[in-house]
């Protein structure tokens, strides 16, 4: 399996697409040739979370053997990294409706599933590719990907990771995760701007030929942690197959039966994780794009316009705070049915006006798969409030969001009786000063005092790395202009270099 640019007929190996992250034409890396309808149910059955994750990767990370893949898949996925050994469990609210956590990992966020593995397959696709010089990944976060990917490469030999975060766009715990980062090979800065801000700087480095002839002269190249890069995003395929396995297991559909899933989605990695799933075999029959007051991709579900000419709002889902969602060009590249010519003008379109549009035929051929839907943050604080005290289920604020708009689509029958899989993306534990406002707890300072108050009253047990967290030091708290996120980067490059 090679990997192609969906601007172009650049065309790589699985180990150089890992390392590089994104394609020497600003593309995103995909599949040469999809591996569509290969995976069934009588095959996965019985299988554990880590069988499953290898059966999936091994369409795709071939340039590793079978044993290599399923050494990194035991030391990504264990008792060590997750505190339940289902990896992925499964918890039903009704015979209806079923919530896939994905939340069991090291930094409490679905993006431990994929950054416990993509450590290991990074550094072996530098083995592979005979790289000398140093790793420097550069990521953008919008709250759980930055403490994810920190805690999956602190100190791994060979890597050193930088993780930028908007000052006043993530929730405090989140923040204090981050700022309380430990390693030696790690360096975190908040930047006075939104996660756009960030990621578009970001994409812009990988692209630089001067900065990269900079950081090639200190003996370091760049990479990227973020769902652009090949190694982020398909172990996250793995959940959604998991899910199906389990959702036949539990008796909660037959085997074959269509099923929707409702995705919490920003930066758009998570929902197209389904819809590669989906083209393996996975029998969802749609995929309901659930977005807070940033809409910009519910809209697009709605109009075929993807149009980023609007407000930015702070939410209490801040993980979705993005207006341009990276992974949607992946997207595109199957919406033009792997027209490159076409992605690259709609990329055009979307750098020169902030707007891109499908046509009418290609939006009703989406429309047939997918959905979107959107809530503000009072619905997403009463649904918090009406989930945990109908049902004693604690969400958290991204997890609220999908599970309101389910419940608009439920009541006016949109899912025709189909049983649905909410995607949890976060522990509630993560944002606690929306889940007391949700449970009418009296707001305090302390994110800290929070915790134990919500934990007065749901008697829902601290997880230990938050436990932990809470008496570490403070060792990243600048926060610079986003104009000076450049002269951070060389900053560090530098430190690399005389290390």
């Amino acid at each position: 399996m090679n990997f192609r640019s969906t601007r172009s007929n650049e065309c790589v190996s699985p180990s150089f697409a890992l390392l590089h992250g994104l394609a020497q034409d600003g593309g995103l890396y995909v599949p040469e040739t999809f591996p569509e309808n290969v995976l069934s149910y009588s095959e996965l059955a019985g299988k554990s979370y880590q069988d499953i994750a290898a059966v999936v990767l091994s369409y795709f990370f071939t340039n590793f053997t079978a044993e290599e893949r399923k050494q990194m898949i035991a030391s990504a996925y264990n008792d060590t990294t997750f505190r339940d050994d289902r990896i992925v469990p499964l918890h039903s609210i009704d015979t209806d409706l079923s919530i896939s956590e994905l939340f069991h990992g090291r930094t409490l966020a679905f993006k431990d599933l994929a950054l416990s593995l993509f450590p290991y397959l990074l550094t072996a696709a530098k083995k592979q590719e005979q790289e000398d010089r140093q790793i420097l990944i550069l990521t953008a976060t919008s709250g759980d990907t930055g403490k994810a990917a920190l805690e999956g490469f602190k100190d791994v030999d060979g890597t050193n990771i930088m993780v930028f975060y908007p000052s006043e766009g993530v929730s405090p715990m989140q923040k204090q995760q981050m700022q309380k980062q430990e390693g030696a090979n790690v360096r975190v800065s908040a930047i006075h701007g939104n996660f756009d801000d960030a990621q578009s700087f970001l994409k812009r480095v990988f692209t630089n030929k001067e900065v990269n002839a900079y950081a090639n002269e200190n003996n370091v190249l760049f990479s990227s942690a973020n769902s652009i890069n090949i190694g982020r995003l398909f172990p996250q395929v793995a959940y959604y197959v998991s899910t199906y396995v389990n959702l036949v297991d539990n008796g909660a559909i037959d085997e074959g039966e269509p099923f929707d899933v409702v995705v919490p989605t920003g930066n758009f990695g998570n929902i197209l994780a389904g819809f590669f799933a989906k083209k393996m075999g996975v029998p969802i029959h749609q995929l309901i794009c659930a977005s807070n007051k940033n809409n910009v991709l519910s809209d697009f579900f709605k109009t075929g316009v993807y149009d980023m000419n609007r407000q930015f709002y702070m939410t209490d889902s801040p993980s979705m705070d993005i207006l341009l969602s990276s992974n949607f060009e992946r997207f595109l590249f199957y919406v033009a049915h792997e027209d490159s010519a076409q992605v690259f003008q709609w990329e055009k379109d979307l750098q020169d006006t902030g707007k891109m549009a499908v046509s009418a035929e290609a939006l009703a051929e989406l429309q047939r798969q997918f959905a979107g839907g959107w809530i503000d943050d009072d619905e997403t604080e009463a649904v918090i409030n009406h989930v945990y005290n109908d049902f004693g289920y604690l969400l958290d604020p991204h997890t609220a969001v999908a599970y309101g708009v389910y419940l608009n689509r439920h009541k006016q029958g949109l899912d025709e009786g189909r049983h649905t899989v909410i995607m949890s993306t976060a522990h509630p534990y993560k944002f606690p000063p929306t889940i007391c406002k949700a449970l009418a707890l009296p707001p305090q300072e302390d994110p800290f005092a929070m915790l134990e108050e919500i934990q007065a009253i749901t008697s829902m047990a601290l997880p230990k790395p938050l436990q932990e967290l809470k008496n570490k030091p403070v060792r990243f708290s600048d926060a610079i202009d986003k104009e000076n996120m450049k002269s951070a980067v060389l900053s560090f490059v530098d430190a690399i270099a005389k290390a």
